[in-house]
This record gives structure tokens, C-alpha cells and sequence, in this order.
């Protein structure tokens, strides 16, 4: 089951940041077709977040076709954002791990590397 981490200072709205992480695990194969989201009673109870931007986020993903309610048993995933991992993929997960690595040698803290890290995102994959 996915654990969801608010952070409240970062600028992006609650509900957009579930909507977001939910994202990144059906992209990262951490939640696969048939799982069950925590209920916003549950998501209340770790992130003390209001159930009902839960359930904004929860209806946001419904609209996109990645979960779906189910009465009476919860939000269930409906399908994946992952692809067939490569052996690429651990290579560049190792060279990213090493990056970060040096980044932290260069005493750089995490808002420096998300902003050097989305500055040549967005050069070397500019949104259309």
C-alpha cells in the first residue's frame, strides 16, 4: 500500500501531490492493477489531511481511468503507467544514485538538487 508524504510547504496543492505520487508508483510498478488505495479515513490519519481533498485527488485519478471506487470495499487501481523494465533501467537508477551522491559531497541540499534537476529536465525535455 502506498504511504503518501504532504508537504505542506512546497507550493503544490494537497490533492494535486496525492494525484502525483499516485502517479509515480503506477509509473514505478509500486502499485499494479487490482490494488486498493487507503481509504481517506486512513490517509487522514497519517498525513492529517482533510478526507475530502483524499477524495478529490482519488476522483481526479478516477477521470484518467487509473482507479476505480468500488462500494463498499474502496478505490482499487484500474490500470499501470509502468512499462517493461529494461536492464537500462537499473543502470541509469545506479547512475543517478551515484549523481546524487556527488551532489551531497557538494554539500548541495535537496531544494538545490530539484532545481538543477528540473532545470536540465526541462532543457533536455522540454514540455509541448
Amino acid at each position: 500500500m502506498v504511504e503518501f508524504r504532504i508537504d505542506r510547504r512546497c507550493g503544490v496543492a494537497t490533492y494535486q501531490q496525492i494525484v502525483q505520487q499516485v502517479r509515480q508508483a503506477l509509473r514505478l510498478g509500486t502499485l499494479v492493477e487490482g490494488d486498493r488505495l487507503p481509504t481517506a479515513a486512513q490517509v487522514a490519519a497519517t498525513t492529517k489531511v482533510n478526507p475530502n481533498t483524499t477524495l478529490k485527488a482519488y476522483r481526479e485519478l478516477e477521470r484518467e481511468g487509473l482507479v476505480e471506487p468500488r462500494p463498499g470495499l474502496g478505490t482499487f487501481v484500474s490500470r499501470t503507467l509502468a512499462r517493461p523494465e529494461s536492464e537500462g533501467d537499473a543502470a541509469l537508477r545506479a547512475e543517478l544514485a551515484d549523481w546524487l551522491e556527488r551532489a551531497r559531497a557538494a554539500e548541495l541540499d535537496r531544494e538545490d538538487v530539484e532545481a538543477l534537476f528540473a532545470a536540465v529536465l526541462e532543457d533536455r525535455f522540454p514540455r509541448t
